[in-house]
């Protein structure tokens, strides 16, 4: 078994304690500077009102002067209101940080529901998702494509290299509090950014505009229209060529309205939070690793011309698309052929880059992952990353406790492999804990594989894929019995020690509960004898001793 890690030398709660109360005077400072600000906005406001009441016409001319102070100050007020909103978000990201260091954290983040399979070998038992779940405490990630490769992770296992190879790139990102924070502080904390599978489908759907010498000729008419609009205001001249030109933007606009139309329908869903991700790309393009896996994924993200100007350049792509809606802006932007133009400059750069929006999004999602595991891990600083072994199968731990469950929770040690037990039976009263510790022996390997520390003090695994019968769910709407659900999840299993050649733990609880005593003994007998000599590892709680 490996040796415990030795907690670090700074207390992550101390710090942890002393970042809220600096990122809480900023927000102060903050908001003092925007009621400042937005005083002098009130004043600069009043004065023009005061030179139009006194001076009358005349005067005029002269509220350029305020009108370009406003703005001015109106793009400084900008800024003050994104440094506060990014002081609040730091203020939010240590608060729920200390929430989770001292357990006050269930409840407070994304149970992960949503992802629930009904049939999968283990993810219910586990508890792996739901209120107080695993995945609660983990899911500190930003951008749906770090959630989906966090739950892609959670459920299934991996070999010994890979999990080595995670374990490297969690304890480098344990340490980098500096580097969680730059992320977490980015758009809106309350849920997760860029909706990854609606970006990844736009980006792979056929281009639907195209052709530069449509461009140009697009590019050309508007600047017609705008040009003979003008002398005609001017001078009186050219009424025919404005005519002229109208009616042909009339013409173009009804040709291409619907091929635009399906170009800003489907931008619109896709475009959201891309500021978010163009800045999680910056940060993580800018950090520097020194685990190979973490600077590998870093390169990747640089090649060419790095994937955050892309993104960044698309949001601002949309933006300007979208300021075709501004009621004030409507009438030039029809004359200017915007949204056609801005359209087709859309479909250019999709035609362009959208084929790297799957990588880009498997590269960010995999980074964010491992953030999220470093964060737990720095969190959890007397956990021990457990020694992840070739040879099996074999699970063995010291201190063995849940890593959800509070600080006085009752551990216990367990060995099963390794040229000893292959088979544990627990029995006990009930609510003296014998499910969960099946729960905490099962995720315990699940984090083994995400390369994440366990609750114990020393811990030696190797690679095992998962089946647990702990929670039969029956069924009304399918006509399906607890003793169905129950006899379905055993196939499942047996199914799974067979495809698995044996590197499997079982974790059985009160099996063949449905049926009577005798058949229960010997249906369960006969069930066990199976799973151990077909190579497998486990344990199995019952009442019939």
């Amino acid at each position: 078994m490996s040796a415990p890690t030795p907690t670090r030398d700074v207390n992550i709660e101390a710090e942890y304690e002393r970042r809220l109360a600096d990122r809480r005077a900023t927000l102060a400072a903050a908001d003092r500077r925007h009621v400042r600000v937005s005083r002098v906005r009130l004043a600069i406001v009043a004065a023009a009102i005061v030179m139009v009441i006194a001076g009358g016409l005349p005067m005029l001319p002269w509220l350029l002067v305020p009108f370009v102070a406003f703005l001015g100050v109106a793009a400084f007020h900008g800024t003050v209101l994104n440094a506060r909103d990014r002081a609040a978000s730091a203020v939010a990201f240590y608060e729920r940080g200390l929430a989770r260091i001292r357990h006050a954290w269930i409840g407070q983040g994304r149970p992960g529901d949503e992802h629930r399979q009904a049939d999968h070998v283990f993810a219910d038992d586990l508890d792996i998702f739901g209120r107080g779940s695993l995945f609660e405490l983990l899911a500190t990630t930003r951008t749906r494509a770090g959630e989906e490769t966090l739950v892609r992770w959670l459920l299934s296992p991996v070999d010994a290299a890979e999990a080595r190879s995670r374990q490297a790139a969690v304890r480098e990102l344990a340490a980098r509090v500096d580097l969680r924070e730059a992320i977490a502080v980015l758009g809106d904390q309350t849920r997760t950014a860029v909706d990854a599978p609606v970006l990844r489908a736009w980006a792979q759907t056929p281009v639907r505009l195209h052709g530069r010498a449509i461009r140009f000729g697009l590019a050309l008419l508007a600047a017609s229209t705008i040009a003979s609009l003008a002398i005609w205001l001017s001078t009186g001249a050219l009424r025919w060529a404005v005519l002229i030109c109208a009616l042909l933007e009339g013409i173009v606009t009804l040709a291409l309205r619907p091929r635009v139309d399906a170009v800003v329908e489907a931008v619109a869903d896709p475009a959201h939070d891309l500021d978010v991700l163009a800045g999680v790309l910056r940060v993580l393009e800018d950090a520097r690793f020194e685990s190979p896996r973490l600077e590998q994924l870093r390169l990747a993200l640089n090649r060419g011309r790095p994937a955050s100007s892309e993104i960044a350049t698309l949001s601002r792509f949309v933006a300007l698309l979208e300021s075709h809606r501004n009621v004030v802006f409507a009438f030039p932007a029809a004359l200017m052929l915007w949204t056609t133009q801005w359209a087709f400059v859309i479909e250019a750069w999709r035609a362009r880059v959208g084929r790297h929006i799957p990588e880009w999004l498997d590269l960010i999602g995999e980074i964010e992952a491992l953030i999220a595991i470093g964060g737990f891990a720095a969190e959890h600083p007397d956990f021990v990353y457990p020694d992840v072994v070739e040879d099996g199968p074999t699970m063995a731990a010291t201190a063995l406790a849940h890593p959800t469950l509070p600080a006085d929770a009752v551990a216990n040690d367990v060995a099963l492999g390794d040229g000893g037990l292959r088979l544990l039976i627990v029995s006990g009263s009930n609510m003296s804990g014998k499910s969960t510790w099946l729960r905490t022996i099962g995720t315990t390997v699940v984090l083994s594989w995400l390369g994440a520390p366990v609750r114990a003090t020393a811990c030696r695994v190797s690679p095992l894929a998962i089946g647990a019968a702990i929670r039969a769910n029956d069924s009304l709407l399918d006509g399906r019995s607890r003793f169905f659900a129950e006899i379905t999840r055993l196939k499942q299993i047996v199914d799974l020690v067979r495809a698995s050649r044996g590197a499997v733990l079982f974790l059985l609880d009160e099996i063949l509960g449905g049926t009577n005593s005798h058949d229960r003994r010997a249906g369960a007998e006969a069930l066990l004898t199976g799973l151990v000599d077909a190579g497998a590892i486990g344990l199995a709680t019952t009442h019939d001793l």
